[in-house]
């Protein structure tokens, strides 16, 4: 199963957004998705305080930035499972 983080924070309404547009898209039989508390982290702080919330693909580390759509969101996951 393939494994992406949620970048984020707590109180943070546009990963809220983002969620609800994630659990509309994602198979969870596909992909299990985590959120993460980019404030538990300075370096998560660095890369990602202006740019949440992202999801990120653990294997390869590509990045889907805010804002994102439901069309967006599958296509980020097609791009996923497609050999290159």
């Amino acid at each position: 199963m393939r494994e992406l983080e949620l970048m984020g924070t707590l109180g943070c309404h546009l990963c809220e957004l983002a969620v609800g547009v994630i659990v509309s898209v994602v198979d969870p039989n596909q992909f299990a998705v985590f959120q993460v508390d980019i404030a538990e982290d300075d370096e998560l702080m660095e890369q990602y305080a202006i740019r949440i919330p992202v999801l990120v693909d653990v294997e390869t580390q590509a990045a889907l930035d805010w804002p994102f759509d439901q069309e967006a969101l599958q296509q980020f996951l097609i791009s996923l499972t497609t050999p290159s």
